[in-house]
C-alpha cells in the first residue's frame, strides 16, 4: 500500500493566511499602544506620589513647605548670577533628600569646582568655586542643574530639544488663581518686599499688599507657608500639577508666547483677563492648539517650557489654576517669567492632566473642568493708581472649580467631582 502524497499549501492559502494575520495585528496594535500609555500614565501618577510623599515628609522635617524660589540672597558684587543663585531656586530642589537624591542635594549644598561636561568654569566664579547651593538655575556650567532626574519627568514626555543644557521637569507647583506678584511672590531678590527689579532692602507698603492678597495658592514663592495656612483643606488644595515640556513645535500647552497684553478695559496686566492668552491672534485658527506664523514664540531651548527643574518660575516650574490643562502659556512681555505670566498646567496624556492635591491624593483633571468666567479680572489688592478691578483681596475664585481648587484660603465650597 502507498502513503498518501502530502502536499503544501496553495499560494492562495498562504496569502489567505497572511492577510489574517495583518488584521489581527492591525487589531492588536492600538491596544499594545494603549497599554503602553497606560503604564506610562501610571509611572507618572507613581513619580507624582513620592513628590507627594517628600512633601509631607518635608513638612514632618521643618513644619513648613518646601520653600520654591529659594536659595541665596543676590550678591553684592561681582558677577552676582555665578556668586549666588539670587532666590530663583525651585521646590524640587529642596525636596532632593527626600526622593533619595542625597548624593545630588550634598553637590548642591556645598561648595564646588566641578563643572558638566564640556564646560568651564566661568571665570567670573569667586576663586574658581561654586557657592553653596549653587549659582543661578540657568548657568549650564554648573552640573547639578545641567543633569536630569527621572523622578522629575513623565515618561509620556520625551520631548528633547537639541543644545538644551539643563534637566527638565514635567511637575510644578501651584501658585493659585491670579496674576499679580504670583511670579515673585512679592519680594526682591534680597527678601524684601518690593519689584522684582529693586534689589533694595526698603519694603513698598503697596507690594506688601498685593502679595497678601494675590499668592493665594499652595505654594508662595519666596516665603514661608506651612499646612496650617490651608484652611480650604488639603483634600480640596492642588499642591502641583503637570507641565508639558517644549518639543519646539510651537504648541500651545507646551511652548510660551510673548507680548500678549492681558488689559481689560480700566484694568492693568496684574488683574487681566485670562481668555486674552487663551484666544487672540496669537492662536492659529486652523489649528488652535498650535500657536499661529506670526506669534513670537520662544525658540531658545534653554528658555523652554519646563527646561530647568531648579527654576521656580512659572515658564519652569510652576503654574496657575487660571486656564483649564492644555491651554496657552503667555507672557505680557519678552521676559520668561519675571513679569506679568499665565502658566497652565498640561501633559501629553490624552484629555487632561495629573494634579497632586495638598493631601497626597493624585488625581486627572480633564481639559474640559469647570474654569468660570475667563473675562473676569484676577484678584488683587486695592492699591494705590489700581482700585477699579472688582475681584479684591479676598473674592472667591473667578475660575470656577478650576480656580477654586488652586486657592489655599478662599473659602470656596467644593460640591464638584473632577
Amino acid at each position: 500500500m502507498r502513503n498518501a502524497k502530502s502536499r503544501g499549501f496553495t499560494l492562495v492559502e498562504l496569502l489567505v493566511v497572511i492577510a489574517i494575520i495583518g488584521v489581527l495585528v492591525g487589531l492588536l496594535l492600538p491596544a499594545v499602544q494603549a497599554a503602553r500609555e497606560a503604564a506610562r500614565r501610571m509611572s507618572c501618577s507613581n513619580n507624582f506620589k513620592q513628590l507627594g510623599l517628600a512633601i509631607h515628609n518635608y513638612h514632618s522635617a521643618y513644619n513648613q513647605l518646601p520653600n520654591n524660589h529659594t536659595g541665596t540672597d543676590r550678591a553684592y558684587v561681582g558677577d552676582v548670577s555665578n556668586n549666588s543663585n539670587r532666590r530663583f531656586l525651585s521646590w524640587l530642589v529642596t525636596v532632593l533628600p527626600f526622593i533619595e537624591q542625597q548624593a545630588m542635594w550634598e553637590s548642591i549644598t556645598n561648595p564646588s569646582k566641578e563643572v558638566s561636561p564640556g564646560s568651564s568654569m566661568p571665570g567670573t566664579v569667586t576663586n574658581g568655586t561654586w557657592p553653596a547651593m549653587g549659582p543661578v538655575p540657568w548657568q549650564a556650567a554648573y552640573p547639578a542643574w545641567a543633569t536630569d532626574i527621572a523622578g522629575f519627568r513623565c515618561p509620556s514626555d520625551p520631548s528633547r530639544l537639541p543644545g538644551v543644557a539643563t534637566g527638565r521637569s514635567n511637575y510644578a507647583a501651584c501658585l493659585g488663581d491670579t496674576i499679580d506678584s504670583c511670579y515673585f511672590g512679592g519680594k526682591n531678590e534680597r527678601g524684601a518686599y518690593n519689584q522684582p527689579s529693586d534689589y533694595s532692602l526698603n519694603n513698598d507698603g503697596d507690594m506688601t499688599l498685593r502679595a497678601r492678597a494675590a499668592n493665594r495658592g499652595f505654594f508662595w514663592s519666596r516665603h514661608k507657608v506651612g499646612f496650617r495656612d490651608v484652611l480650604d483643606g488639603l483634600s480640596n488644595t492642588i499642591a502641583a500639577g503637570e507641565i508639558c515640556t517644549s518639543a519646539g513645535s510651537r504648541e500651545t500647552r507646551a511652548d510660551w508666547v510673548r507680548n500678549i497684553s492681558f488689559k481689560g478695559d480700566g484694568t492693568w496686566d496684574g488683574a487681566g483677563e485670562p481668555i486674552r492668552c487663551k484666544q487672540g491672534t496669537h492662536i492659529d485658527p486652523a489649528r488652535p492648539t498650535f500657536y499661529s506664523s506670526g506669534a513670537s514664540v520662544e525658540t531658545n531651548p534653554l528658555n523652554s517650557r519646563g527646561g530647568r527643574w531648579g527654576d521656580g518660575r512659572l515658564t519652569y516650574t510652576a503654574f496657575q489654576t487660571i486656564l483649564p490643562p492644555n491651554n496657552a502659556n503667555c507672557s505680557t512681555n519678552t521676559s520668561d517669567g519675571n513679569w506679568y505670566f499665565i502658566s497652565s498646567a498640561g501633559s501629553r496624556h490624552q484629555g487632561g492632566a495629573h494634579v497632586l492635591m495638598g493631601d497626597g491624593a493624585v488625581k486627572f483633571v480633564t481639559d474640559s473642568i469647570e474654569s468660570g468666567d475667563l473675562t473676569d479680572n484676577a484678584v488683587v489688592a486695592s492699591f494705590t493708581g489700581h482700585t477699579s478691578n472688582p475681584n479684591l483681596s479676598g473674592s472667591q475664585s473667578p475660575y470656577g472649580l478650576w480656580g477654586s481648587l488652586g486657592t489655599r484660603a478662599a473659602k470656596e465650597v467644593i460640591n464638584d467631582e473632577f
